[in-house]
């Protein structure tokens, strides 16, 4: 209980070299009940309130003070107390008016938007912004010594979050321009980790694979193979080879990142949860032929469990965990042999996505990629629900809206056509419908993870289906030899593979880093 007193604690935080140690009996307490972030968020905010007319020297320990604890609470995954400790903090900065207090204003700033980003309190991190871009403004003159990589980083995540790509990938590339190597590695693999996802979303595979292999290195050589940040980048990579479709090896990533964040954090934390989360959904790409899906229920279950118990039940991130969860529910309940088992499961993932859609609406409103995949997760479960009219609506709903914000050749487009194809081959007999986009779905796939692309096989088939229906025998042979020839491809690709400590860096230097990244023709 001594934790909870604000002075004990700042003594804590000052060995640094046992951290780890820290975390596990910070989180201890919590998962016994005992509020400590809430406790110490509450004395530092009454402390700052108290010391407003004290002498500077005061202000000035207090404001470290602040920065040391947010940092910890932040990293530990506590950001609704983080964010009130820097709030506070920020209004001890704001009342000195100089070029020293303006910086350390920037930097609340970061830390804000940072723990309102992956807090999902889009307003809030919006007027963070404005604020930034004000000081940001205000510090011009000082642009070599203020953290500007972090703050243009924060930018690029708080409209990746929101599924702003276009924004998100402009300030990823402004945030590696001002990397140096006189940054800390922290700033560095955040950036590199930042602008690999707005990479890998906007299809520029190339750059997206070298900044988060690199990430991953830097981290594992600066943190070591058991902190946080190197479980960070294992995340991103992990990402990374999900969207490249190398999912069995994306899995094993994923497993490798969610063991660090357990032996660093363990208990209900929100680092576990999110990453039982990607785990679960990598599990279900890859057991997605085979039909065994207990593994990839049991993460989902898990993440689910823990978020339960520390988020309030309408939170945004509660959205993506249970749009997981329904996926898996509804594979297990098509390959059930029981009826009503079937129709419980089924309804219960009816019912799970439901809530998400609603909070995605909510947070992003309709035109958004999230939105968007809630409506093209709903098409399918119609569909195998037998409810084919509304499963048609999902569908067209989801591919009007990325088509808008992504492009008519984006993976996402070409997902939901060979959703809709397939509603319109085995439910609707809309065959020449369904042909026309299975072509398109192909062609997409293809030109974007070439002819050994996972995603093919379901095309392949569907199409083999659709022209054994309608009699045209000749193009159903053409396409059993198609998809004999994909089956070798993947047998290959499947052994090139890359395995996590066969990672090696491109670059000596971060500014070799940049470079290259300008270098390499997308």
């Amino acid at each position: 209980m001594e934790f909870c007193e604000l002075d004990v604690f700042a003594k804590a935080l000052k060995v640094s070299d046992k951290r780890h140690l820290l975390h596990h009996c910070f989180q201890a307490l919590m998962d016994h009940g005992v509020r400590v972030s809430e406790v110490l968020a509450d004395s530092y905010s009454q402390h700052c309130c108290v010391i407003h007319a004290a002498d500077q020297a005061v202000k000035d320990r207090a404001i470290q003070l602040g920065l040391s604890l947010e940092g910890f609470l932040s990293d530990a995954g506590w950001y609704s107390d983080s964010e009130r400790v820097m709030v506070a903090c920020f209004q001890l900065c704001k009342l000195t008016e100089s070029f020293a207090y303006w910086t350390k204003c920037l930097e609340c700033c970061i830390r804000l938007l940072h723990s309102r980003n992956l807090y999902c309190r889009f307003g809030e991190a919006d007027l963070c912004y404005q604020e930034a871009q004000y000081y940001a403004q205000k510090l011009s003159c000082l642009r070599d010594s203020i953290n500007i990589s972090s703050l243009y980083c924060e930018f690029c995540s708080l409209f990746f979050v929101r599924s702003q790509y276009d924004e998100a990938y402009r300030w990823s590339v402004t945030a590696l321009k001002a990397l140096s190597s006189f940054l800390s590695p922290k700033v560095i693999v955040d950036v590199l980790r930042q602008a690999s996802k707005a990479c890998v979303v906007k299809r520029e595979f190339r750059r997206a694979e070298m900044l988060v292999t690199e990430a991953v290195h830097i981290a594992k050589e600066a943190f070591g193979m058991k902190h946080p940040k190197y479980s960070d980048a294992l995340l991103d990579y992990s990402f990374y080879l999900l969207n490249v479709d190398q999912i069995r090896q994306s899995v094993h990533v994923y497993q490798a990142a969610l063991d660090v964040r357990q032996s660093v954090f363990g208990g209900n934390n929100i680092h576990v949860a999110v990453a039982h989360e990607d785990l679960a959904y990598a599990l279900y790409v890859h057991e997605y032929s085979s039909g065994n899906f207990n593994d990839a229920r049991e993460h989902a279950e898990k993440a689910i469990q823990i978020m339960t118990k520390i988020l309030p039940a309408d939170h945004l991130l509660m959205a993506s965990s249970k749009r997981v969860k329904a996926l898996i529910l509804e594979e297990i309940a098509i390959d059930s042999h029981n009826k009503e088992t079937e129709a419980r499961l089924l309804q219960e993932a009816l019912d799970l996505h439901l809530v998400a859609l609603a909070l995605a609406k909510k947070a992003f409103g309709e035109e958004n990629v999230q939105t968007a995949k809630h409506y093209g997760n709903l098409g399918r479960l119609y569909q195998s629900m037998h409810r084919y009219n509304e499963a048609q609506e999902m569908h067209l709903k989801a591919i009007a809206i990325k088509e808008k914000l992504l492009g008519p050749e984006d993976y996402e487009v070409a997902l939901s056509v060979g959703h809709l194809a397939s509603l319109y081959n085995y439910d609707m007999e809309l065959y020449t419908e369904a042909e026309q986009l299975y072509l398109r779905s192909i062609s997409i796939g293809k030109k974007l993870f070439g002819d050994s692309y996972s995603g093919l096989e379901y095309d392949y088939r569907g199409l083999l289906r659709l022209y054994n229906t309608t009699g045209n025998f000749q193009r159903a042979e053409d396409y059993s030899i198609i998809l004999q020839r994909w089956n070798r491809l993947r047998h290959q690709n499947a052994i090139s593979q890359l395995q996590l400590h066969d990672i090696k860096p491109q670059c000596d230097t971060i500014e070799e880093v940049v470079r290259l990244f300008f270098d390499i023709n997308t």
